[in-house]
């Protein structure tokens, strides 16, 4: 499974008391309540409507929580276009690098233990990567493998300072030779994936530049290494079980299939096609490769569940996963002055995006927040200075290409303008 990320993300509940379609443990309340209108909160509503309507995408679930209420939580349009079936709050969806930030939580856990130190050479956890060389050119223009100018470190493999990339961002050598490993291949174990990385060089000196990469697929092997089981194994009974994430995993069991929302993609005339292949693997049978990168399935409630144990400083519900201390680290900015991301106004910490100049990142973007998004159109992000949490929901393909062709609206973009401007304390 090719995890990605793309750069344009993405009427039934009235702003009313909680229902049981809430996540339990989330108590609803009227917006007025958290020191925000309902009534301009009703443009997120009525903005992700509109957008069904336009046939932009196809159905949409949008859940807003703050101080621990949930506010707004809405679901639109079509999860089957095709069947008819409605998009509903407890559809499931595949959140692809949504999946990156659950992995980091892996990460530091096990770093809280002591098994671990941020700046240790990867080597050290994975000793096939001690001979990485890195990509280079010689004055002929001819490529060449360099020794690294230092050891990739762990700082770095959580950052994507480390030199890898994803094959498929870029179009450098080793992107094509990394297509060619297939290194990503859901029918590969994490053994195996680890095999042919090592194989490959890296596409930049370690810390020399950020490259979206398969870093955190390299971090689901390291967590499975040192807590000695399997890495979903762990997921599920360090993170899932205990925050009662019951609906996310990397595969759909049998009987919650029919929640499975349809993946959409563009066609040449700009209307919603059905995404079969690539990306879009068999989502009903458990895969061989437990991507820590892109491969989870969840649910609007159940990431909620995830976003409030960070907001909250690393627990919920009594149960504490991490320390207010590491969950700071995480949101911490770690790039140096200068190394530009993918979006303006955002440095990077571990596993997650961080706003660190919300003028530059386009107005709503408070300094500190932290987010990120997946191949499908979800996103998310959270919010410490007014202790918020935006959580959206869509299944599309939003590259370039579709962007071009059938406006693909910025979802991100336009839930935060939404829910910003709905904020009057």
């Amino acid at each position: 499974m090719r995890a990605l990320l793309v750069p344009a993300f993405i009427t039934a509940l009235a702003l009313a008391p909680a229902t049981a379609a809430v996540a339990e443990g989330f108590p609803a309340a009227k917006p007025e309540a958290v020191g925000m209108s309902g009534e301009r909160l009703l443009r997120l509503r009525d903005g992700m409507k509109s957008l069904v309507e336009q046939g932009r995408i196809a159905g949409v679930v949008t859940l807003v929580a703050r101080h621990g209420k949930v506010v707004e939580f809405d679901a639109a349009g079509k999860r089957d276009i095709a069947a008819g079936l409605p998009m509903q709050k407890d559809s499931i969806f595949r959140i692809y690098s949504m999946s990156k930030p659950i992995t980091g939580v892996a990460m530091m856990m096990l770093f809280e233990e002591g098994r671990w130190q941020l700046n240790d050479p990867v080597a050290k956890y994975i000793p096939e990567f001690a001979g990485l060389k890195v990509f280079g050119t010689d004055a002929g223009g001819n490529m060449v493998l360099k020794d690294p100018i230092h050891p990739l470190t762990m700082l770095e493999l959580m950052s994507h300072t480390g030199g890898f990339t994803y094959g498929y961002f870029s179009n450098t050598p080793v992107d094509k030779l990394q297509r060619e490993a297939d290194v990503l291949n859901v029918d590969n174990t994490l053994d195996e994936m680890i095999k042919r990385v090592a194989k490959l060089p890296l596409n930049a000196q370690p810390g020399s530049e950020w490259h979206y990469s398969i870093s955190v697929d390299i971090q689901g092997y390291i967590v499975q290494k040192l807590s000695g089981m399997p890495f979903e194994e762990f997921l599920e009974k360090r993170i899932f079980k205990p925050l009662k994430m019951a609906d996310t995993g990397f595969y759909v069991p049998a009987d919650k299939l029919k929640r499975l929302a349809e993946f959409y993609n563009y066609d040449k005339d700009g209307g919603l096609a059905v995404q079969r292949g690539g990306i879009n693997h068999d989502f009903s049978a458990r895969p061989a490769l437990s991507s820590g990168g892109g491969g989870l399935v969840s649910t609007a409630t159940d990431y909620l569940r995830f976003c409030q144990m960070l907001l909250n400083g690393g627990q919920l519900d009594g149960a504490r996963l991490l320390s207010p201390r590491t969950v700071e680290l995480m949101r911490t900015n770690v790039l140096p002055p200068g190394m530009p991301i993918l979006s303006p106004g955002a440095g990077f910490g571990l596993d997650f995006a961080v706003y660190t100049d919300p003028v530059a990142a386009g107005g709503y973007y408070p300094k500190g927040t932290y987010y990120w998004g997946g191949a499908a159109g979800t996103w998310f992000w959270i919010d410490p200075t007014d202790d918020l949490i935006v959580i959206g929901m869509i299944q599309q393909v939003a590259g370039s290409g579709a962007a071009t062709v059938a406006g693909v609206p910025d979802m991100r973009g336009l839930s935060h303008a939404y829910v910003y401007q709905s904020i009057l304390d």
